[in-house]
Formats: structure tokens, sequence, C-alpha cells
């Protein structure tokens, strides 16, 4: 990979939208230009992965509904909904993929988290990976949501989510796709 030009882009932050750069790295070997998109950003979201990841807390856990995480979070009521429905939508993928790296990393996943399951168990198996996560170099830094964007390469609540990867060491690891 070597730099390859970028673009601008907006992020919405605690209600105000900021514009940010992001890098473009275009592989010598196939020729694709790829955006190398920064941890605190999702793809085809305006945004911040830890905005997204409050609303998708506070729903999924029961503890609020989703207009009340959206005032929180301060973006509009219909945004916040369409997460919510990516989410579970994708649940049962993103919940096999996070618990299949958790366990990749060392940690274990409570059982019963599988494809026939919920937000709920999504949360969990992303708490998992994310407590193993944390002990190694940098993650810790990163937070939670941030290192589930990281780990997803953006596509976190995309409407085509490919199952996450991480490399660990020298290896990449890609959990079987269900």
């Amino acid at each position: 990979m070597s730099p390859w030009s970028g673009y601008w882009r907006f992020v919405r932050e605690a209600g105000r939208c900021h514009h940010v750069f992001v890098a473009r790295g275009r592989c010598a070997t196939c020729r694709c230009t790829h955006a190398l998109l920064p941890a605190f950003l999702v793809r085809n979201r305006l945004d911040a992965a830890e905005a997204i990841g409050a609303v998708l807390d506070a729903v999924a856990d029961g503890r609020s509904g989703v207009r009340p995480a959206a005032k929180l979070s301060e973006v509009p009521y219909t945004t916040a909904r369409g997460w919510v429905r990516s989410f579970a939508r994708n649940a049962g993928r993103l919940a096999t993929s996070f618990a299949a790296l958790c366990v990749e990393l060392g940690g274990d996943v409570a059982a019963g988290v599988g494809l026939d399951r919920g937000a709920r168990e999504a949360l969990a198996a992303i708490d998992a990976a994310w407590r193993v996560a944390r002990g190694l170099p940098g993650w810790l830094a990163l937070g939670r949501w941030r290192f589930c964007s990281a780990v997803c390469g953006g596509s976190l609540i995309a409407a085509n989510t490919n199952s996450p990867y991480l490399v660990v060491g020298r290896r990449r690891f890609m959990p079987p796709v269900p």
C-alpha cells in the first residue's frame, strides 16, 4: 500500500460538524484504492462511532427508547432509528464474529451467542472482545466503539456488513462467515 490522495468528509460530534481528511491508499499488486478510515469514523455515516455506540447501548440494553437516546446524543430521531434497525439486522452476524474474535484473542464468551440472537447478545460479544483487546498494546486508548469501528473497517452498521477482522501479532484473523 502506498499513499494515493484522499478526500474531505464531514463528521458530526456533539451536535457540531467538522471537516476531516480521509487518506486513500493504493495497493501496488491489484492497483485498487482504499479509503483508510480513522477509527472514529463509520462508513457512510455522518456521526462519529461514539455517538452511534451510545445510542445502540441505550436502546439494546433496554435503558431507553430510540427517541430519548437520540436526544441525548444530539442526533435526529430518524437517524438513530436507522442505526438501531441496521444493528438489529446484523446482530447475529456481529455476535458470532465478535465472539469468535474474543476466543481467538484468548477470552471467554458467554454461551448462547449465535445467529438467532438479538442486539443484546451482539453487545455482549462486542464487550467480551473489547475486554480482551484492551489488554493489547494501543487499543485501550481507542475506547470500545472506536475499537468496533476499527475491527469492522467502519462497517458496523453498514447495509452490507462483512465479518470483522483484526491483525493479531503477525496473523490476520478472520472469523468464519456464518
